[in-house]
């Protein structure tokens, strides 16, 4: 680019970022002790339920691929799945559903380590797999209608959108093999001296 263009290109760069950035804003949206719907760019007074804020404008993208309904529903209700590698079909069947609906989640394996045992134990009494936990909402088993209410309760859409790319799910959990017993000692009466 010849010299003389430089300087009006990068004014005109500059300009845009500008005006790009001026356009974004912060919008509120929050429920009143009437239970009255207040959409604003202010933050709420303190009594507010149910606050939700998107930032919109400015043509940017946003930071996450995921649809705004699957943001909000993971920040209130995170989603996490025990399973274990003795769990076979129900555990599949549960991954392949939230993979389906394109809800990220975190698994745990119960059956291979302690602390997740400990975990699950705590939350629903037994070491069984699989468990979705959805918020403080757990369902033990896998009965695909009971875990679809969990999510849909929760606000996770009920599919992903056209064009979405369905979160990598954990990779399920890996049988533990039994370490080979070690070699005998050799008898040291029948070494050589």
């Amino acid at each position: 680019m010849p010299a003389r263009y430089r300087l009006p290109a990068l004014f005109a760069v500059a300009m845009v970022f500008s005006a790009l950035a001026a356009a974004q804003a912060n919008v509120f949206r929050w429920v009143d002790k009437d239970g009255k719907v207040h959409y604003s760019d202010t933050p709420p007074p303190e009594p507010a339920k149910s606050l939700t804020q998107k930032r919109v404008g400015g043509g940017y993208a946003e930071s996450s691929q995921l649809p705004y309904a699957t943001q909000i529903a993971m920040k209130k209700s995170p989603v996490t799945m025990y399973s274990g590698a003795d769990c076979g079909d129900p555990c599949k069947q549960g991954r392949d559903l939230l993979v389906k609906r394109g809800i990220p989640f975190g698994e745990r394996d119960a059956q291979a380590n302690a602390e997740d045992a400990e975990a699950l134990k705590k939350l629903v009494g037994a070491i069984e797999v699989p468990v979705l936990v959805v918020g403080a909402s757990k369902v033990k088993g896998y009965e695909e209608g009971a875990w679809h209410s969990a999510l849909d309760g929760a606000g996770y859409p009920r599919t992903a959108l056209p064009g979405q790319v369905p979160p990598r799910p954990p990779a399920a959990p890996v049988k533990a093999v039994p370490a080979a017993a070690p070699p005998p000692a050799p008898d040291a009466a029948a070494a050589p001296k």
